[in-house]
């Protein structure tokens, strides 16, 4: 499939933790794109009528084909701009395996570092946002024991990075040899948050030989090139494209969804978000992509990963 990389459009805030994952994958494959940012805070007004609910940053727009989380949006940059590969193909089960430990554990420890670090410093809104999103319905309880157990969480994540340190003690420059991947990106995202919002973070970073000189050359990779968009304006032009994902359901089908059926879908926690319902266009064992997306403003087709996410048919 031939694709314009100045057609990525990525909605984002530069301080999103998530986003950089992103940025540095936009970076390694030295590509232009087009950033709308968005706000840090439910409600997300002019992204949600784009994702038919979907408030979780990041978001990546191609036309009128909406890409929900940064699984998703990583193996589509792959499918669509194969040059300079981020998801190698040998050993891809092991590779995903540790992508998917470094995006779901290692990122949760590093926000309830982050958030614990800062107790009732945290504003009242971002707190409860936040705490809502990361803690569940009982979320002031989940902020207070990540205030209480701060000790114990940065030790469990320095049992995690010591691992990796190791692993870059032969000198390789990249978590997998010689060239950067997305699992470089994966757990720089996390070391990325860690030094910019724990307040011991760079101290805690800096005590590893190997991975704060593998931090920066993975910030040397930089993030591609990039200009800013106007909200309106990916909308409008959402609004004016069709989708180029194919129609079908294919592969193993253990949910025994059919194209047309309506289904809402969600993140698989208790983060009180709003879910997103429509119609399968496309489903196989890694992707579902709905159309006839409700409360979506454009015809839009909106893809999610199936892992880490709950069907449900309607």
């Amino acid at each position: 499939m031939t694709q314009s990389v100045s057609d990525v459009i990525f909605h984002n805030y530069p301080q999103s933790p998530v986003a950089e994952k992103v940025r540095v994958v936009f970076g390694i494959k030295q590509l232009s794109w087009k950033s709308v940012v968005i706000p840090r805070l439910a409600p997300k007004p002019l992204l949600t009528v784009l994702t038919g609910g979907y408030r979780r940053t990041p978001v990546m727009q191609i036309g009128a084909d909406i890409y929900c989380d940064s699984r998703c949006i990583i193996q589509e940059l792959d499918r669509r701009f194969p040059e300079r590969a981020v998801l190698p193909v040998e050993h891809y089960g092991l590779f995903d395996s540790l992508n998917q430990w470094a995006d779901g554990g290692l990122f949760s420890l590093s926000v309830k570092i982050v958030l614990g670090a800062a107790g009732e410093s945290l504003p009242e809104d971002f707190a409860q946002d936040r705490g809502r999103l990361y803690f569940g319905s009982d979320w002031k309880n989940g902020l207070t024991q990540a205030n209480e157990s701060l000790s114990h969480y940065a030790a469990q994540m320095h049992a995690a990075l010591d691992g990796i340190d190791r692993h870059l003690a032969d000198n390789r420059p990249y978590v997998m040899g010689d060239q950067p991947t997305a699992l470089d990106a994966q757990i720089y995202h996390v070391a990325w948050f860690l030094r910019g919002r724990w307040n011991a973070g760079p101290e805690f970073l800096d005590s590893f030989d190997h991975i704060a000189p593998w931090e920066k050359r993975v910030q040397g990779l930089g993030h591609g090139t990039y200009e800013e968009l106007d909200p309106e304006a990916a909308i409008e032009l959402a609004t004016s494209s069709v989708t180029r994902c194919e129609s079908g359901v294919v592969g193993i089908n253990v949910q025994q969804f059919t194209v047309g059926q309506r289904v809402s879908i969600c993140a698989d926690v208790d983060g009180g978000e709003t879910p997103v319902i429509g119609h399968i266009h496309y489903a196989d064992s890694q992707r579902i992509a709905l159309t006839d997306v409700e409360t979506a403003k454009a015809s839009v087709c909106v893809h999610f990963p199936r892992a880490g996410y709950r069907v449900v048919t309607l």
